[in-house]
């Protein structure tokens, strides 16, 4: 009845993506709803923050976490929520090729994959630039057909460019509206006519123009700037008032692997780069951002060396660092950052058992794991040194669905054969530390810490 239930809910290609990336120890890009445990506060913060956006404001976030611990996944499945809720959202990873500022193409770079992953609730795989702007249009077109003029009237395309004209008067009066409307306004004329110059547009407005010759001999008239690795983050406000403008709640960004700013091995470079997120983070404290939801995502050492990371620059640490009132052991939600914890052990056992319901339903076979067996499993996987503070989901969702990929093509093996021979083998860690202290009491937080009512599979609603 379970299983059937969920098929109904899980589309069999987001199941095979969702299977494939979590054995490859890849961020599933959907069907990340389906394996989102214990995140239930962060994610709270992050929809507070859609509604900000929705109001007219703008936000920014840092999620921090160790490698593994899971800000990509957390990333995609808010920004699954924001898709759902009629937002526009983009979303990229930094590289030495992708930075939010640089030379020779790598600042702008950073914006044309944040154009190429646009995503709507109807294009939710980004390449949704065009559908958008055919969707704008085609609302403003029923629009004026609702208001009694016929679209096969003379005066309709006169009509309706007005109405673009107008729509888009708000823009003229930001950093670089006046070229972008009219980018936009000459997309509209030449996509109704059937011109190439369409096409010339939209190259214009994904930033693939490098000189304003270029842009001139492809669009048929002059621009005074084109895209580039300086003006590219004022273009991405433009971009979310215009999510507004044309039927969708707002724009939010996310921004993923920032720690390559930290990698940066120049000064100079690493420094520039932190402006600009001092630019970003004014801006959405300021109100100076509107429609505009930011969210960066990197390692505490990003944020936190004081030689190489943010916190080297002193204007983003006097804003960002804990007040003297905060401790580690004290949440705090409200803030720019948000560190990820670790999950809990019943967490980890709640992720273990959909895993296995989600391996069962994909494969179509019956995994020959009991419920004492996961927890069986959990309580070795945080035997290892150190791993009771610092196991990632990421590490437990791999060894377990590697453990019933071994099972299920070697019918002749047993949960205790398999898992016997992987706690035999060598490993990098230092074993042998078990969840039982040397005074033979439970440690805090670990399975043979927990009282027998304390979890139940059956408590997980699927």
């Amino acid at each position: 009845m379970e299983d059937s239930a969920i098929r109904q809910r899980i589309p069999r290609r987001v199941l095979a993506s969702l299977i494939s990336s979590l054995s490859a120890g890849v961020v599933p890009r959907s069907g990340a709803p389906y394996i989102a445990i214990g995140r239930k506060d962060e994610i709270a913060a992050f929809l507070s923050d859609l509604e900000t956006v929705n109001e007219g404001g703008s936000s920014m976030r840092f999620l921090i976490g160790r490698y593994g611990s899971g800000k990509s996944f957390l990333m995609q499945l808010i920004r699954g929520y924001a898709l759902e809720r009629n937002f526009l959202t983009a979303d990229c990873d930094l590289s030495p090729e992708r930075r939010l500022y640089g030379t020779s193409g790598t600042g702008v770079a950073t914006y044309r994959e944040l154009i190429r992953n646009l995503a709507s609730k109807s294009s939710p795989d980004g390449g949704a630039l065009p559908s958008v702007l055919s969707g704008w249009l085609f609302s403003l077109q029923s629009s004026l057909a609702s208001e009694g003029v016929s679209p096969d009237s003379p005066g309709f395309d006169d009509a309706l460019g007005a109405r673009v004209r107008e729509s888009l008067k708000e823009l003229e009066f930001l950093v670089g509206g006046f070229d972008f409307s009219r980018v936009i306004t000459a997309y509209y004329r030449a996509s109704s006519s059937d011109d190439d110059r369409a096409t010339a547009c939209l190259r214009w407005l994904r930033g693939e123009f490098s000189t304003k010759t270029e842009a001139r001999r492809e669009l048929g008239f002059d621009v005074s700037v084109v895209i580039g690795d300086d003006n590219w983050y004022d273009f991405i406000k433009l971009w979310a008032v215009l999510a507004a403008g044309t039927g969708y709640r707002g724009l939010i960004v996310f921004i993923d692997e920032c720690v390559n700013i930290y990698k940066i091995p120049n000064r100079i470079s690493r420094e520039n780069n932190y402006e600009k997120i001092l630019s970003m983070f004014n801006d959405a404290l300021q109100g100076r951002a509107s429609r505009l939801g930011l969210v960066l995502g990197g390692t505490p050492q990003f944020l936190e060396d004081t030689r190489r990371g943010v916190f080297s620059y002193e204007a983003l640490r006097s804003r960002l660092s804990d007040g003297r009132f905060s401790d580690p052991g004290f949440r705090n939600l409200i803030g720019p950052v948000i560190r990820l914890r670790r999950l809990t052990d019943d967490e980890l056992l709640a992720l273990i058992v959909r895993l296995t319901s989600l391996h069962a339903l994909y494969y179509g076979w019956t995994p020959p794991v009991s419920a004492s067996q996961q927890e069986e499993f959990l309580r070795r996987a945080l035997s290892r040194a150190g791993a009771d503070i610092m196991i990632t989901p990421r590490e437990v969702i791999r060894d377990y669905l590697s453990l019933l990929n071994v099972l299920m093509q070697n019918p002749g093996m047993t949960f205790e054969a398999v898992a016997g021979r992987a706690a035999d083998a060598p490993s990098t860690a230092a074993d042998g530390i078990s969840a039982v202290g040397s005074d033979g009491a439970a440690r805090p937080g670990s399975p043979a810490g927990r009282k027998p009512g304390d979890f139940s599979p059956e408590d997980i609603d699927f």
